[in-house]
């Protein structure tokens, strides 16, 4: 398993809806960033849209990572046949091993039948590509239902991308899905945080933390995900909230992001 970065180790950097900075980061910038610290694996989520990207500008892309030895993961969200067959082609172009999939987008929530449906339906496809479908734990669906989605269609070309964090959203800890998915996942989204009381007292929030620094157990974590012996990469995420400007934000998530990856080259090749 290699450490990796991705866009969603910046998502303040690159633009969230209603805060988006006067320069966006670029891929080359994050390629760039990735080589200067020595990570070889560089994953693209829906926040960086990879198909409104040209072909010429997809070449550009994959011509840097290769120049740097850099190896490239291909992600998106909303699992509809055709948007994942032309994120199929982009997987194929750059040579991802696995396309990353949030099956949810806005106003679309598809049923647990519909969802394996299309996956049958694309797995010709995922198989002539050798293309692994990766499907994230994102909020929504619990660990047993993302299980039977995998054993329903393939254990070879559909996986689960895991993240530390999400399943909080389906009422699931990470004790709990692990024993579930682990078997199936070929890429970890390490994000760690922290759950703390409101200053009422009235309930609690989850918030992101440094790598290192919050409740996430990762030595442990990803002794478990070694001993797996499935999963490709580890790929730093990160939660922070926002500081008051732009500028701040973006040097603060800058500085996060250097500190997680310090702390996980002490686990992690």
């Amino acid at each position: 398993m290699k450490l990796g970065i991705g866009t969603y180790s910046f998502p303040w950097a690159i633009g969230v809806a209603g805060f988006l900075p006067p320069r966006p980061m670029t891929f080359e910038v994050l390629i760039d960033y990735a080589a200067r610290k020595g990570i070889s694996h560089v994953q693209f989520a829906d926040n960086f849209p990879l198909h409104r990207l040209t072909d010429k500008a997809l070449g550009h892309l994959k011509g840097l990572a290769d120049n740097n030895s850099i190896k490239l993961e291909a992600g998106t969200r909303r699992l509809t046949f055709d948007h994942i067959l032309s994120h199929l082609a982009i997987a194929r172009k750059l040579e991802s091993p696995f396309i990353r999939v949030v099956i949810d987008d806005q106003e679309f929530a598809p049923d647990t039948d519909t969802i394996i449906e299309t996956i049958l339906k694309l797995l010709p496809y995922l198989k002539e590509a050798g293309v692994i479908l990766a499907i994230e734990n994102h909020d929504r669906l619990g660990a047993g239902i993302l299980e039977k989605i995998v054993l329903r269609t393939s254990t070879e070309f559909v996986g689960i991308c895991l993240d530390t964090v999400n399943s909080v959203g389906a009422n699931e800890g990470l004790s709990q899905i692990l024993p579930i998915l682990l078997p199936y996942t070929v890429n970890l989204h390490i994000k760690d945080f922290v759950i703390q009381r409101v200053p009422d007292k009235m309930g609690f929030v989850v918030k992101g933390a440094q790598a290192g620094k919050g409740m996430l157990a990762i030595p442990e974590l990803l002794e478990k995900v070694n001993a797996s012996g499935k999963c490709r990469s580890a790929t730093l995420e990160i939660w922070m909230e926002r500081e008051k400007t732009m500028e701040a934000t973006i040097a603060k998530e800058k500085q996060w992001v250097e500190s997680s990856i310090d702390y996980l080259k002490k686990y992690i090749a």
